[in-house]
C-alpha cells in the first residue's frame, strides 16, 4: 500500500495544471508496458496502479487523436480499421516468432555446453546472464522437453554454490525464467531436488537477493508441484522471515503457500498446521492482497481438517477463532472481496461444526453482533442487496445461516455425539451468552423473511429462530419475543406454500404456546394463527381471505440432477446440514406430519368453544364486520338527485368511524384488517364495483363520472381536511399503512433465480430459425381434438425459443396447419410454401413482433420511431438496425440482442412499409385472446394461453400456479411440453352486462362538476390490469387496487378538494369566493413505497439469465407498470433503463458517465457502447445541437461534445453542452413558452443576447391558435422544430444520463407523461388565470343549480351572474384569450364580448386554447422527436416529481456531514486537513446561485445527477495543488471528466474563499490548458 500511495503521489504532481477540463493528450497509454518482460517479477500477482481511473486510458483513443470525424455519421472511435490490420500482423509476427525459435533453441545448446564445461566461475557467471536474457525474451516453441531436462540439474547444481552469490542468484533466477516460459520444466526440477535447495537457501538467509529470488522460482514451481513442495516444506520455508521481505516479496511468498494449500493431499500426515499461527498473525496485515492470500491458506487447511475433531481442536489452539472475528469486525467486507469473506464464514462454520473450542469461543467473542450486521444487509428494503445474495449457493447470507445453525444444536439424544453434547451443555450453563446471542440475531431473522426473501433464506431463518425458542427458557423467551411481533410473524408465514416452512412455523408455534400460552394465545387468536391451524385441518370452514388451503406434500428433487448449484438441488431439511449431499436422504417429513401438529396444537392450546362459536372472534373483528356490512349496504342503496345528501352523510359517517377504529386505542391487526373484509367493502364503493369488471369504458355519459366523483371528494374531505396533526397521523397515512402490511403479509410474489443456468449455444427452429445462447424449450404441437378445419403438424418434437411470443409461435404454426379458406377454397402449394419461408427472409421484422411483447428490449437491435416516417426514411432506419446487429454481435445472437422481458407495449407505428411486410409471425399482440388477428387458440395443459405473453413466462407461471414454491432449473428445460391448437372462432361482442351499470339521475350542475373533474384519470384506473396471474377475487388484489386509488387520490387531492369547493358553493353551503382556495397536505409518496416488493424487483433485476434475457415474472412487468408507485424510484430508474436501453445499457449506464471522461473517448469493446464526439461551437449552440440530432438522433451509442478551438472534451465539456442548450431553449424571442410575448420570428432575425425566461411557476408551452398556420409572416413551424429539436435533447440527455438546467412546469411533464390536464391544472403555471376561470366556474355551476331550482313560472326572479360585486358584462371580456390579444377564441358574430349568457362558453374555449388546442401541435412535435430517440411511454412508470429529478438531477442543499462522506480527499490532503474544512463551510456559505456556480465549475453542470452528491461518478476528489510559488497567488484548477478539483493550501480562509470565486466566474464559457 506504500508503494501506491507514493506512486499515486508522483502522479498528482504530473497532472496537468489545466484550467477546466482534461484533454485527451493526457491519457496516453504508457509505451513501457511491455519493457523489462521477466526481468523483475518482484510481484507477479501484483497490478499497475493508477492514479485514478482517468489514466488508464486504452490505446484507441491515442490513435485517434486528430483523427476523428467531428460533424460526419462514422462512429468515433471505431476499430474497424484495426480489425482490417490484425490478419497481417499476425502472419508476420508468427514467421517472426518461427525464426526467432530456431535462433533461441541453438543459444541454449552453445549455453548448455558451457555451463558443463565448468570454465571457472567467469565463464558459469557469463553463459547464465546469457541464459537469462535469452529465457526472458522467448516462449514455449523455443524449448522442448529435452533441452529444460538438461537444464535443471546443471541449474540446480549451480544453486548450491555457496561460494558464489551471483551465480546462485542468476541460477535460481534461470530457474524461475524456465519455469516461466515452459512450465513442464517445474517437474523435472523437482526430480532434480531443487525445491529442498531453494528451501534450504531460505531458511539460512544469507543474501536478501538470492533469498527474494528463490521465493519467486518456489511460486513458479508450486503451480505445477504444489505436493511435493509440501512435502520439502516449501510452506515453512516461505513464510519463516517473510517480515523481513517488501510488500511485493510477500506476497510472493504467500502465492506460494496458496499454490501448495489449494491442493492439500486428503490423507497422510499434515506438516502444514504449524504454520498455523504464522498464517493468523498475518491476518492483520495492513495490505489487502495479503490477507486474502493469508485467508485462503487457512480456509483450505480447515476444508482439509474438518473430518477430525482433533485437527479442529488444534487449530482453534492458535488464536484461529479470535484472528478471523478481528478480520470480520473491522468491517473488512469494504476492503476484502466477497468471496473471500464468505469462506471466512465457511471457516468457522467448519470449526465450530467439529470443535467445541471453536464454539465456544465465538460465543465468548460476541460473534453475534457481527452477523447481525450481515444479514442486515439482506434488508432489501434499504436499496440493492449485493449480487452475492441472488445467487443461491455461495451466498453471504447462507453461510451465517449455516453458522448459526452450527450455533444453536439441537439434536435427538441417540444422534448426538460428544461435541454435540458439550454445546448443549455450555448453553445450558450460560444463559446470559444464548440471550445476548437471540436478542441480537431475533429481530434481524425476522426483517429477513419480512423482507421478501428466497425459500432456501426462509428456511434457513425460521430454523434458526425455532431452535432459540428451543433452547430458551420461559422468562428469557418472553424476553426475546418482545423484539418482535412473533404471532403476526407467523400468520405471514403460515401464507407461503412450501411444507417445510408450515412445519417450521407450527413447531414454533407449538413451543411459544408450550412455554408461555398465558402470554401469547389471545395475540395468536388476534393474529389469526389459530384460523391458520384450523385452515389446515378444515380448509373447507375458512373464508379464504388470508388463510392458505394446505396442499399435501411435495416431492423431493430428483436426485439424479446435476447442477453447479448442488445446496439447492436437495431437500430443504439438508439445506443447512454439515452433511455430504451423497448421503441426504428423502424427506424428513411424511405426509401426515403438518396435519398431525396443527392437530395437536389445536387440541391440547385452543378452547373447543373457540372452534364451534364466534367466540374465536375478536371484539375488532367483529365492529369492523359490521361497518364492513353496512358499507357494503351503502353499493346497492338506489341514490337520485334527492337522497344524494343523505348517501353521502351516511358514507362519511362509516368512513369515520372505520378510521376511528384503525386508530384507536386497541390496535387492529393485519389479520383483523383484511378479513373484517373493510379492504374488499371500501374498493366495491369507491370503485363502484368496477375494478371487479374488465375493460371498463365511459363513453359519453356522466353518471357513474358523477357517483365516482361524489364519493372520491367525501373521502378526500375525511382524509385531508385535518391541518391540526401530522402528515403521518392523517387518516390516509393510516389507511396505507395497513394496506401496506397487509400486502406484505399476504403477497407471494415469486423471484425466480437461475442457479443452475450455464450459458450455451442452441438453435431454435421455432418461430424463425436462428441461433440463440441460451437453452430452447422442446414443444410438441398436436391438433385438439374436434379440430377437422386444421391439419397436423408435421414434426415430433421442436426446439422453440422460449423468448418468443405466443403470436409469433402461432405465425410460424399457421401455414404448416392451415389447409382451406372460407371464401376462396384450399390455398395452392406456392402461396403455402411462401408462407412457410416469409418468417425466415424477414427475420428483422420478426424480431420487432417479438419486442411487442417484450419489456427488455435492446435499442440497439430495435429502433422504430413513433413519428410518421415515408418509406424511404423507414427503409434508412432498418438499415442501420443491420449496421448496429452486424457491428455487435455477429451472425450468432448475442444475449443482449434477445428479446428482453414480458408484456413491455413497445409500440411500433403502422407505416405502409410495415403494413406491407407482416407476415404470420407478425400477428397482433392485442391484449385480447379473441381478437380477430388471432387465427390459432393454443392450450398448454388445458389452460389457453395469452398470446401477448412468451413461451417462457407461461410454462413458469404454470409452474408457479402449482402448490410448489421452487422448481428445479434442470426440469424446466429437459421436459418435453405439449401445446395443443385448433382454430380461433369470430370474435365476439362484449357481454352486454359488463357495461350496464344502474342508472342514476343527476343534476346538471353534478354532470358539468363531472366535465370539469378530470374524473377520466381515474376512470382510466378501473380499465387498467394489475397482473395477469392474479385472480381479482383474491385479497391482494384489493389490497393492490385500493392502494392503486388511494395513490392516485393522494396524487389529485388539490383537484377533488377544489371540486367540493366548488360544488359548496354552488348548493350554497358556501357564499364567498375567496373559499375556494385550497391547501392540501397529501401524504408523502414513500408511504405507498412498498419494500417488500422492492426488494424482489431489485433481486429479480440482479439475476443474470433474467437481465440477459428478459424472462421477467409477469408480476415484474404488470405491477411496474399498473402500479408503479409501490416501487421506489431508484427500482424504477433501472428498471426504465434496463425496459428502455436494454441490460448493456442498463448496467453500463453509471460507468459511462465515468468511463466518458477518465477513459479518454476510448472507443467500443466488447462490454462497452459505442461512442460519438461531435464538434460544436459556442456561438451557435442550438444550431450545432440541430445538426447533431439530425445526423446522430438514432445513435445508440453515448454522444460526447467537443468545443471548436478547445482541446477540452469528455464528460465536462459533454454535460456543459447540455446546460448551454437547456439555457438557449428558455431565451426570450423563440416564441415557445408562456410569458415569451414575442411574436413568432425566424431563426435568422432571433437575437444574439437574449433574456433567459424565468417562470416560478415553471416553463409551459405558448399557445397558439390551430389557424395561425394560415397567417402571413408568422414562422409557426419554426416553433414546431425547436419542439422536436427539444424533444430529441430531453430524450438523448436521459439515454445518456445528462443533466439538463431547465424549469418545465409540473403541467408540461404531465403531457410528457401522456396525462390530460383539467381547469386545475392550469394554476400550477398561471395562478392567476387559474384562480379566475376557477370563480368563473363556480359562478356558472352556481347559476345553473338556481335555475333548476326556481320554478318556471318564477323565471324572472333570475338574476344576471356576477364576479365579486361585478357584473359579468361590466368586466369588459373579449373572445380572445388572456395575455394573447392575437389569438381569438371565436369568430362567430354572438361571441365578440362575454356577458351572462356565453360565460360558460368563453371560460370552456380558454381552457381549451391553454390546454388543449392552443398547444397541442407543440406537445405532439416534442413528443415526435423524442421518440426518435427511444418511447416515450417508457416514462409512464415516473410521476411529475420524479421525472423533473431524473431529467434535471438533483438541487438540494448540503450539510458537512454529507460533504465529508461523498467527497474524496487525496494526495496531501485528509478531511481534516485545514484548506480542507475552510473549503467545505465556504460551500456551505455559499448562495444558491453560487453553489450552481461551483458545480458546474468542477463538474460542467449546475446541477447533481438523480440521488445527489452520492451518485456523482466519479466521486468529486479534492487534491493539493502543488506550485513552485506562494499558494496564495495560485488559482484552482479541475479536470471536470474526473470531478478533480486541485486546491492550493490557502493562507486563509477568506483568500481561498476570493480565489475560488475569481476561479468559478472567470472559468467559464471554455477548456483550455492553463
Amino acid at each position: 500500500m506504500g508503494s501506491r500511495g507514493q506512486k499515486r503521489t508522483e502522479t498528482a504532481d504530473e497532472l496537468p495544471a489545466d484550467k477546466r477540463a482534461c484533454s485527451s493528450l493526457e491519457f496516453r497509454p504508457s509505451s513501457s508496458n511491455c519493457s523489462s518482460i521477466r526481468t523483475h517479477l518482484n510481484s507477479p500477482n501484483s497490478t499497475p496502479d493508477a492514479d485514478m481511473e482517468t489514466s488508464s486510458s486504452t490505446s484507441a483513443s491515442s490513435r485517434s487523436d486528430g483523427e476523428h470525424e467531428k460533424e460526419d455519421e462514422s462512429a468515433y472511435g471505431s476499430c474497424d480499421s484495426d480489425d482490417a490490420e490484425q490478419q497481417p500482423r499476425h502472419h508476420i509476427l508468427r514467421d517472426y516468432q518461427r525464426r526467432r525459435s530456431s535462433s533461441d533453441h541453438g543459444k541454449l545448446n552453445t549455453i548448455l555446453s558451457n555451463l558443463n564445461e565448468g570454465n571457472g566461475g567467469s565463464g558459469q557467471l557469463a553463459a547464465l546472464t546469457e541464459l537469462c536474457e535469452v529465457l526472458s525474451f522467448c516462449n514455449e516453441d523455443s524449448l522442448s522437453s529435452l533441452m529444460a531436462d538438461s537444464l535443471s540439474p546443471v541449474l540446480v547444481k549451480l544453486a548450491k554454490n555457496e561460494s558464489n552469490a551471483n551465480i546462485m542468484l542468476l541460477a535460481i533466477r534461470g530457474m524461475t525464467y524456465l519455469c516461466d516460459v515452459y512450465p513442464r520444466s517445474s517437474g523435472f526440477l523437482v526430480r532434480h531436488d531443487a525445491v529442498p535447495a531453494l528451501c534450504e537457501r531460505l531458511l539460512a538467509i544469507e543474501y536478501v537477493d538470492v533469498a527474494e529470488q528463490c521465493l519467486q522460482a518456489l511460486e513458479k514451481i508450486s503451480r505445477d508441484q504444489p505436493v511435493a513442495c509440501l512435502q520439502a516444506g516449501a510452506i515453512m520455508a516461505a513464510l519463516n522471515f517473510i517480515d523481513f521481505f517488501s510488500i511485493s516479496v510477500q506476497r510472493v511468498a504467500l502465492a506460494t503457500v496458496v499454490n501448495i494449500c489449494k491442493k492439500l493431499p486428503l490423507e497422510g500426515p499434515v506438516p502444514f498446521v504449524e504454520v498455523v499461527p504464522k498464517l493468523c498473525d498475518l491476518l492483520q496485515h495492513e495490505d489487502q492482497q495479503l490477507v486474502e492470500s493469508v485467508a485462503t491458506c487457512l480456509i483450505k487447511i480447515s476444508e482439509r481438517m474438518c473430518q477430525s475433531s482433533e485437527l479442529m481442536e488444534e487449530l482453534c489452539k492458535h488464536e484461529l477463532i479470535n484472528q478471523v472475528t478481528l478480520v470480520m469486525k473491522s468491517n473488512s467486507r469494504t476492503t476484502i472481496s466477497q468471496p473471500i469473506y464468505n469462506g471466512l464464514i465457511g471457516l468457522l462454520v467448519k470449526l465450530s461444526s467439529g470443535s467445541f473450542v471453536a464454539f465456544r469461543s465465538l460465543y465468548e467473542l460476541n460473534i453475534s453482533n457481527i452477523l447481525k450486521d450481515v444479514l442486515s444487509t439482506y434488508d432489501l428494503s434499504h436499496g440493492i442487496s449485493p449480487p452475492d445474495l441472488v445467487d443461491g449457493n455461495c451466498n453471504q447470507v447462507h453461510e451465517v445461516l449455516k453458522l448459526l445453525n452450527e450455533l444453536l444444536p439441537a439434536s435427538t439424544r441417540d444422534q448426538a455425539n460428544q461435541v454435540v453434547l458439550d454445546k448443549e451443555s455450555f448453553l445450558a450453563d450460560h444463559h446470559d451468552l444464548l440471550q445476548r446471542f437471540g436478542m441480537d440475531l431475533f429481530p434481524v431473522l425476522v426483517q429477513v423473511v419480512n423482507s421478501g426473501a428466497n425459500i432456501y433464506v426462509c428456511y434457513g431463518c425460521l430454523s434458526v429462530i425455532s431452535k432459540l425458542v428451543v433452547l430458551s427458557k420461559p422468562d428469557m423467551l418472553g424476553e426475546l419475543l418482545k423484539t418482535a411481533n412473533i404471532p403476526s410473524f407467523l400468520a405471514g408465514v403460515f401464507t407461503r406454500k412450501d411444507h417445510h416452512l408450515l412445519m417450521l412455523a407450527l413447531q414454533i408455534a407449538e413451543i411459544i404456546l408450550k412455554k408461555l400460552s398465558d402470554v401469547f394465545l389471545s395475540s395468536f387468536i388476534k393474529e389469526g394463527v389459530f384460523y391458520v391451524i384450523d385452515a389446515l385441518l378444515m380448509p373447507e370452514k375458512c373464508s379464504q381471505l388470508m388463510l392458505p388451503v394446505f396442499g399435501g406434500i411435495q416431492p423431493s428433487f430428483d436426485s439424479s440432477q446435476k447442477s453447479s448449484a448442488r445446496e439447492f438441488q436437495r431437500c430443504l431439511c439438508y439445506a443447512f446440514d454439515m452433511v455430504p449431499s451423497s448421503s441426504v436422504s428423502s424427506c424428513k417429513i411424511d405426509k401426515d406430519t403438518v396435519c398431525n401438529l396443527a392437530k395437536h396444537i389445536k387440541t391440547n392450546y385452543f378452547a373447543p368453544e373457540l372452534v364451534e362459536s364466534d367466540k374465536g372472534m375478536t371484539d375488532v373483528l367483529q365492529n369492523l364486520r359490521t361497518l364492513s356490512a353496512a358499507l357494503s349496504s351503502l353499493i346497492n342503496m338506489p341514490v337520485d338527485d334527492g337522497t344524494t345528501v343523505q348517501h353521502e352523510e351516511k358514507f362519511y359517517s362509516i368512513l369515520h368511524q372505520i378510521m376511528l377504529k384503525l386508530n384507536g386505542r386497541e390496535p387492529v391487526s393485519t389479520f383483523e384488517f383484511i378479513e373484517s373484509g373493510i379492504v374488499k367493502s371500501l374498493m366495491h364503493y369507491l370503485s363502484d364495483g368496477m375494478h371487479m369488471r374488465g375493460n371498463v369504458e365511459f363513453t359519453g355519459s356522466y353518471d357513474h363520472l358523477v357517483v365516482l366523483g361524489k364519493r372520491f371528494e367525501v373521502f378526500t374531505k375525511l382524509f385531508f381536511s385535518y391541518s391540526d396533526i401530522l402528515v403521518e397521523d392523517l387518516p390516509l397515512s393510516i389507511l396505507i399503512q395497513k394496506l401496506q402490511s397487509g400486502l406484505s403479509t399476504l403477497e407471494n410474489f415469486p423471484v425466480i433465480p437461475s442457479h443452475g443456468f450455464k450459458q450455451r449455444n442452441s438453435f431454435a427452429t421455432v418461430p424463425n430459425g436462428r441461433c440463440v445462447m441460451y437453452p430452447c424449450f422442446r414443444v410438441r404441437f398436436v391438433r385438439a381434438e374436434g379440430e377437422n378445419c386444421l391439419s397436423d403438424c408435421a414434426e415430433d418434437v421442436l426446439a422453440v425459443d422460449p423468448f418468443s411470443p405466443l403470436d409469433a409461435i402461432e405465425g410460424y404454426l399457421w401455414p404448416k396447419v392451415f389447409t382451406e379458406r372460407t371464401e376462396y377454397g384450399e390455398l395452392d402449394a406456392e402461396e403455402l410454401e411462401q408462407r412457410e419461408v416469409l418468417p425466415n427472409l424477414l427475420p428483422s421484422n420478426a424480431n420487432s413482433t417479438q419486442a411487442k411483447s417484450s419489456g427488455f428490449i435492446d435499442s440497439m437491435s430495435i429502433d422504430l420511431p413513433e413519428m410518421q416516417e415515408d418509406e424511404a426514411n423507414f427503409s434508412q432506419i432498418a438499415s442501420e438496425q443491420v449496421h448496429f446487429r452486424e457491428l455487435n454481435s455477429g451472425e450468432t445472437m448475442s444475449l443482449d440482442e434477445t428479446n428482453m422481458g414480458s408484456a413491455g407495449k413497445e409500440q411500433e407505428f403502422p407505416t405502409e412499409s410495415t403494413k406491407n411486410m407482416r407476415t404470420p409471425c407478425s400477428a397482433s399482440g392485442d391484449n385480447d385472446i379473441k381478437d380477430s388477428s388471432a387465427r390459432l387458440l393454443l392450450y398448454l395443459e388445458g389452460h389457453q394461453l395469452d398470446r401477448t405473453l412468451m413461451l417462457y413466462q407461461v410454462i413458469l407461471q404454470q409452474l408457479l400456479n402449482s402448490e410448489k414454491e421452487f422448481m428445479t432449473w434442470a426440469k424446466l428445460w429437459s421436459r418435453v411440453y405439449t401445446i395443443t391448437y385448433k382454430r380461433a372462432l369470430e370474435s365476439n361482442q362484449d357481454d352486454p352486462q359488463e357495461h350496464t351499470y344502474q342508472e342514476r339521475k343527476f343534476s346538471v350542475s353534478d354532470q358539468k362538476i363531472a366535465s370539469i373533474q378530470n374524473m377520466g384519470y381515474f376512470a382510466s384506473m378501473f380499465a387498467c390490469k394489475l397482473t395477469s396471474d392474479l385472480d381479482k377475487s383474491s385479497p391482494i388484489y384489493d389490497i393492490l387496487f385500493l392502494l392503486k386509488l388511494l395513490e392516485g387520490i393522494n396524487k389529485y387531492s388539490f383537484h377533488l378538494m377544489s371540486c367540493e369547493r366548488v360544488r359548496a358553493f354552488a348548493e350554497g353551503r358556501n357564499d364567498n369566493l375567496d373559499n375556494l382556495k385550497v391547501m392540501v397536505r397529501s401524504v408523502s409518496q414513500n408511504e405507498f413505497v412498498s419494500s417488500r416488493l422492492t426488494g424482489k424487483l431489485e433481486q429479480q433485476m440482479q439475476d443474470a439469465f433474467t437481465l440477459s434475457t428478459g424472462g421477467m415474472p409477469l408480476w415484474c412487468n404488470d405491477l411496474v407498470s399498473s402500479c408503479p408507485f409501490l416501487f421506489s424510484f431508484e427500482a424504477r430508474c433501472k428498471y426504465f433503463r434496463l425496459a428502455a436501453f436494454g441490460p448493456r445499457r442498463g448496467q453500463l449506464n453509471a460507468i459511462s458517465r465515468s468511463n466518458s471522461g477518465t477513459s479518454s473517448d476510448r472507443q467500443t469493446t466488447s462490454g462497452g457502447l459505442p461512442r460519438k464526439k461531435f464538434l460544436v461551437s459556442r456561438d451557435q449552440i442550438l444550431d450545432s445541437a440541430t445538426r447533431m440530432m439530425d445526423l446522430l438522433a438514432r445513435h445508440k451509442g453515448l454522444l460526447e461534445v467537443e468545443y471548436n478551438e478547445e482541446v477540452g472534451t469528455g464528460l465536462g465539456p459533454t454535460l456543459e453542452f447540455y446546460t448551454l442548450v437547456s439555457h438557449e431553449f428558455q431565451k426570450f424571442g423563440l416564441g415557445m413558452w408562456r410569458g415569451d410575448h414575442c411574436s413568432f420570428i425566424t431563426s435568422t432575425t432571433l437575437p444574439t443576447e437574449s433574456v433567459i425566461l424565468r417562470n416560478s411557476s415553471g416553463l409551459f408551452p405558448r399557445p397558439c391558435s390551430p389557424k395561425s398556420d394560415a397567417n402571413n409572416g408568422i414562422q409557426f413551424s419554426q416553433v414546431l422544430k425547436k419542439f422536436v429539436l427539444l424533444g430529441q435533447i430531453v430524450a438523448k440527455a436521459i439515454q445518456d444520463g445528462r443533466v439538463l438546467d431547465v424549469s418545465f412546469s409540473k403541467a408540461f411533464y404531465k403531457l410528457i407523461l401522456g396525462q390530460d390536464l383539467s381547469l386545475y391544472d392550469i394554476q400550477s403555471f398561471d395562478p392567476e388565470l387559474g384562480r379566475t376561470l376557477l370563480e368563473f366556474q363556480a359562478i356558472i355551476v352556481n347559476q345553473k343549480r338556481l335555475q333548476e331550482s326556481i320554478c318556471v313560472e318564477n323565471a324572472a326572479l333570475k338574476q344576471d351572474l356576477c364576479f365579486r360585486n361585478t357584473r359579468i358584462e361590466d368586466l369588459y371580456l373579449d373572445f380572445t384569450l388572456p395575455g394573447y390579444p392575437d389569438y381569438v377564441l371565436s369568430s362567430e358574430c354572438n361571441l365578440k364580448m362575454v356577458n351572462s349568457a356565453n360565460l360558460e362558453e368563453y371560460v370552456e374555449l380558454v381552457v381549451d386554447a391553454t390546454i388543449h388546442s392552443g398547444i397541442a401541435r407543440q406537445v405532439e412535435a416534442f413528443k415526435s422527436g423524442f421518440n426518435q430517440i427511444f418511447s416515450i411511454s417508457h416514462l409512464h412508470i415516473f410521476a411529475e416529481e420524479e421525472l423533473e429529478r431524473l431529467l434535471c438531477g438533483e438541487c438540494d442543499i448540503w450539510a458537512f456531514n454529507e460533504l465529508l462522506e461523498h467527497i474524496k480527499f487525496d494526495h496531501g490532503y485528509t478531511a481534516s486537513s485545514p484548506p480542507i474544512v475552510n473549503l467545505l463551510e465556504i460551500i456551505q456559505e455559499f448562495e444558491y446561485s453560487q453553489r450552481r456556480a461551483f458545480l458546474q465549475f468542477v463538474t460542467g453542470a449546475p446541477r447533481l445527477p438523480p440521488g445527489g452528491l452520492a451518485s456523482l461518478i466519479p466521486k468529486l476528489t479534492i487534491v493539493r495543488k502543488h506550485s513552485s510559488n506562494c499558494a496564495d497567488t495560485e488559482l484552482p484548477s479541475v479536470m471536470t471528466c474526473a470531478n478533480y478539483l486541485k486546491l492550493p493550501p490557502y493562507s486563509s480562509k477568506e483568500k481561498m474563499k476570493e480565489k475560488l470565486l475569481y476561479a468559478i466566474s472567470e472559468g467559464q464559457g471554455s477548456f483550455h490548458l492553463s
